[in-house]
């Protein structure tokens, strides 16, 4: 198996026959569940054929709705440094109901551009313009964020260039699709610059992605990571963020359609679990906003695991931005359960609100937290909410389990993704996730998924509980020590979290 050695190939006879995308098997989640799995649609195979890449994989995808079309993106043919040979694209303009895709143009020099690799794609739509627009990391000597844009989700404009930074990571995109906004058509990027201490910068597209305002930094020159943000209903611009250091989700707004934006407040402290079997991860939030502008933010963490020894999703709320709920745990496995769960995405309906929101939580697990490279066993599942959280249905599997020797090989671990996705379209939600199979040893077979048919939005099972976190609760981890993913900055070591 390419660059995983005698423990993978010897993990993948082992979980050979066990592999269960979409056989029906339980994910370990707190004694199972009797609702089979659904099943799962493949939206693409890698193009790419390049030597210096890792074939077929694909990995990290970003998924967004509008109307009847959902797009879906993501990383291609994956490098073991950093990104990938393009990114790729898959489009149903029948709410799921088929797909086609392609490979973004002009990025890449395996896709007619000028640049080595390409890396961390997000995906928006705007209304105002009838533009979608896809994100992405362009990699040279430096990293810069370009914008790919189409009016129909199926062909695609060369790249526009966004940041003029002197580096950049982990852009993402959102636009104001309200029409009763005043920033009605505003598009908005966050990254950061991790050769500036991780510094967060802002610009904003007022003409469907085709230009972006000069970039600006928050009120208190905050620095950080993963910024996610979302747009409320009355135009306010959200961005909720981990710090540098891994140990605060942050958030910070805009209130004039991006031409100010406010310092930083806290939106908790973070304790998470170093996820076991060298799989690359890391505590980022990913967010979702309903119909009221609720905002809903979610990340791993084990405060309320002793001594953190696996994580839970933990979920914070806020109507505004600056002030946040204290996070509860989402009640998929019992608090005294050994599954880890982790890389989490979630989705709120855009045509549901407050007490009848509908979400849907997409993450991934280890029925054991406590495994190794060789036996680790990874899973992809989901549980959706009808009253905006209060209560859960119980955990349905996706896919897996799948042995670690399978994923795509980075030099901070295995890879699914720094995070997946997860999309309402016409009130249903689909799922855009890294699968990987059984292989011949030369070659990977790893791909996005989506399911045939909608995530089920089932009745809640669990009821969430004010549980209190364990006392002097703490990540079993020293604090973050780089500021991008790639760990070509070290983080300053005088510098100390507030």
């Amino acid at each position: 198996m390419p660059g995983k050695g005698i423990a993978a190939v010897c993990a993948a006879l082992v979980l050979l026959a066990n592999l269960a995308c979409g056989s029906g098997a339980n994910s370990g989640n707190g004694g199972g569940t009797n609702n089979p799995p659904p099943l799962l649609r493949r939206l693409s195979t890698d193009m790419f054929s390049n030597s210096t890449s890792q074939h077929a994989t694909e990995v990290e995808p970003s998924i967004a709705g509008f109307g009847s079309t959902l797009v879906a993106v993501f990383q291609m043919g994956r490098f073991f440094d950093a990104g990938a040979s393009g990114i790729a694209f898959a489009t149903s303009s029948d709410n799921g109901a088929s797909w086609q895709n392609g490979v973004l143009p002009g990025i890449t020099v395996f896709a007619s551009g000028i640049h080595n690799a390409v890396s961390d794609p997000s995906v928006a739509y705007d209304r105002a313009h009838g533009t979608w627009m896809i994100a992405s990391l362009a990699i040279l000597s430096t990293d810069t964020v370009v914008v790919s844009r189409s009016q129909d989700g199926l062909n695609w404009s060369s790249p526009v260039t966004v940041s003029n930074t002197p580096d950049a990571d982990k852009p993402w995109t959102t636009c104001d699709n309200s029409q009763t906004s005043a920033y009605y058509g505003h598009c908005y990027m966050a990254w950061d610059d991790p050769s500036t201490n991780g510094l967060f910068w802002m610009s904003t597209s007022t003409d469907g992605g085709q230009t972006w305002s000069a970039p600006a930094n928050t009120g208190d020159t905050a620095t950080g990571i993963g910024g996610v943000p979302v747009v409320q209903p009355n135009g306010t611009v959200v961005v909720p963020a981990s710090d540098d250091a891994g140990v605060h989700m942050l958030a910070f707004l805009s209130t004039d359609g991006g031409s100010t934006w406010s310092s930083t407040t806290i939106i908790s402290t973070i304790s998470d679990h170093i996820v076991a079997g060298n799989l690359r991860n890391l505590a980022l939030p990913m967010s979702g906003i309903d119909a009221a502008g609720v905002m809903y933010v979610v990340w791993p963490d084990c405060r309320f695991r002793t001594g953190c020894t696996s994580n839970d999703i933990v979920l914070s709320t806020s109507s505004n931005g600056m002030t946040w709920t204290e996070p509860v745990r989402i009640p998929i496995d019992a608090v005294s359960s050994a599954v880890d769960h982790f890389l989490p995405a979630i989705a709120a309906d855009p045509s549901s609100s407050g007490s009848s929101a509908h979400l849907a939580l997409v993450y991934h697990d280890y029925p054991e937290a406590a495994c190794t490279e060789l036996t680790c066993a990874l899973n992809v599942a989901y549980v959706t909410s009808q009253d905006g959280g209060a209560s859960w249905s119980a955990p349905s599997q996706l896919a897996g389990p799948m042995s670690l020797g399978w994923l795509a090989n980075t030099k901070l671990g295995g890879m699914v993704g720094d995070y997946v996705g997860v999309a309402y379209s016409l009130g249903f939600a689909f799922p855009a996730i890294a699968v990987a199979r059984s292989n011949n040893l030369t070659i990977f077979d790893e791909a996005i998924y989506s399911t045939t048919n909608p995530l089920t939005q089932a009745r809640a099972a669990t009821t969430v509980e004010r549980t209190q976190p364990r006392p002097g609760a703490r990540s079993d981890h020293p604090q973050r020590r780089f500021y991008d993913q790639e760990n070509r900055y070290p983080r300053n070591p005088t510098r100390k979290p507030e």
